[in-house]
């Protein structure tokens, strides 16, 4: 099927770029595909809704980092951004508690199941041609094309783009790509609010982000089909397509572990990650984390969700990478760190991808 890994395991956020550095690829990208995204659902009657978002800090020492996302929203161009005061909150969202807070009213939610079914309708009506269920297997080169070996058969091609995601590294590898990455699969489990509490919340509602990761901690997200998800927590899956806490892969374990930034990371993260760990065996601990922001929900008010597995590059130093990371090998472009954003601005990236190989290359 189309979509049938990340994107339609996301949590369907139309995000508006404020948690991103100015002048960044990520920053760039986000805000101009949430834009093309939007126009791109209204021309294809593609439900979608902007029910804006409220970013709440909820102690003091939350509020020098929730003042430096207001300058990166100012700086990436969000209209409409509103500091928040703790009785403002409540305006936005009535069952919330905080002492400062973000309106972002640019935020919007949408199925990313749909849009790419969408894509894949147009780019069918244009004359192309996706195979499903052909896995990779080799890369040659043979002349000026590229040949790409699969278990369906060869195709070949003048230029690949390699989008694979969670085996986007792998791919690259493929091709003789110089990379000092891995992609490291971190699993993001949900819980889903009782139809009875669902109340509780207007729009999305999201903590002030531990700077130091590229995540955004526990969340409240409405859907666009209705109902409302709280969470994800961010674990270290043990399988690319981990989307179980027993899943497991011998293999893709070896894999990461035999990377020297993997045990960098840990060793420097291992406390975070413990606490991860314990939210992801333990519901009331989840619960806690979620009444930061609301405080009158009780566990009793949550029933098992979804999950979803995240593609993060890591670097040989045990970084974990923040922007967007492109690689450039003879005839291919390898899309190697594009995580969330990474459907918002999906749009905005196919056109970088396309600029970037016209303007090098001059294929098209």
């Amino acid at each position: 099927m189309v979509a049938g890994h990340q994107t339609s395991h996301n949590s369907g956020v139309i995000h508006s770029g404020i948690y991103y550095k100015p002048g960044s690829l990520k920053a760039r990208l986000c805000v101009d595909g949430a834009n093309a995204l939007v126009r791109f659902c209204q021309e294809n009657a593609v439900p979608y809704n902007l029910c804006g978002k409220v970013i709440v800090a909820t102690s003091k020492d939350e509020l020098p980092q929730l003042d430096e996302l207001y300058r990166r929203g100012a700086g990436n161009r969000l209209s409409g951004l509103q500091m928040l005061t703790a009785e403002e909150i409540l305006e936005f969202e009535p069952h919330a508690t905080g002492i400062r807070g973000i309106r972002v009213p640019d935020t919007g939610i949408v199925n990313y199941g749909r849009v790419a079914e969408k894509y894949a309708e147009l780019i069918r009506s244009c004359g192309g041609t996706i195979y499903l269920s052909h896995e990779v297997t080799a890369l040659k080169r043979s002349g000026d094309r590229t040949v790409v070996e699969t278990t369906g058969g060869p195709i070949t091609a003048k230029l690949v783009i390699n989008c694979a995601g969670l085996h986007s590294d792998r791919i690259s590898r493929m091709a003789n790509a110089r990379l000092d990455l891995m992609i490291i699969p971190f699993r993001g489990e949900y819980y889903e609010v009782a139809p009875a509490k669902r109340h509780y919340i207007k729009g999305l509602l999201y903590p002030v982000p531990d700077p130091q990761f590229p995540f955004l901690g526990v969340h409240f997200t409405r859907r666009i089909e209705g109902g409302v998800e709280a969470g994800p927590n961010a674990v270290l899956a043990f399988k690319r397509e981990g989307y179980s806490k027993r899943s497991f892969d011998v293999g893709d374990v070896f894999e990461y572990a035999s990377f020297p930034g993997f045990w960098k990371m840990a060793a420097k993260h291992w406390q975070m990650s413990m606490g991860e760990y314990h939210r992801s065996w333990s519901k009331a601990a989840f619960v806690r984390g979620l009444q930061r922001l609301l405080p009158e929900l009780r566990s009793e008010d949550l029933v098992p969700g979804g999950s979803g597995v995240r593609a993060q590059a890591l670097n040989i130093n045990g970084k974990l990478i923040d922007d967007f990371h492109f690689v450039y090998t003879e005839g291919m472009v390898h899309v190697c760190n594009v995580p969330s954003p990474a459907a918002t601005a999906s749009l905005a990236i196919g056109k970088y991808i396309v600029d970037t190989v016209i303007s090098t290359t001059g294929l098209f």
